[in-house]
């Protein structure tokens, strides 16, 4: 396959290009977790005890970027947002699955408790 050009950034192939919506430490997870349910961010935040305020923000808002996730902001004082997985997002889901399974099978064949 040949190579490609993606807001400036040259790609080698799909998987490379794909590990751009879902890749990273806290892609995965932040998706994992809003499968479950809809969440506010502080749920989010408190869910995922390591991830810092910023990169946690910077995540949502690529994930929103690219059509994984919707963001809604409710008129209220205070304010309230809630983020959920799009179908997009929700068609992800398989890889991800498929992706913690095999995570887990390693674990346990290199005798790592889950």
């Amino acid at each position: 396959m040949p190579d490609f050009i993606y807001e400036h950034k040259v790609y080698y192939n799909p998987v490379e290009f794909a590990l751009l919506f879902i890749g990273g430490t806290w892609k995965m997870p932040i998706l994992w977790r809003l499968n479950q349910a809809t969440m506010r961010y502080g749920e989010l935040k408190k869910s995922l005890p390591h991830i810092t305020h910023k990169m946690l923000s910077t995540q949502l808002k690529e994930l929103e970027k690219h059509g994984l996730v919707t963001r809604t902001v409710y008129p209220q004082v205070p304010p309230k947002v809630e983020y959920a997985l799009t179908e997009k997002g929700r068609q992800v889901m398989p890889l991800i699955t498929a992706i913690r399974d095999f995570g887990l099978a390693q674990m346990r064949e290199k005798g790592i408790q889950p």
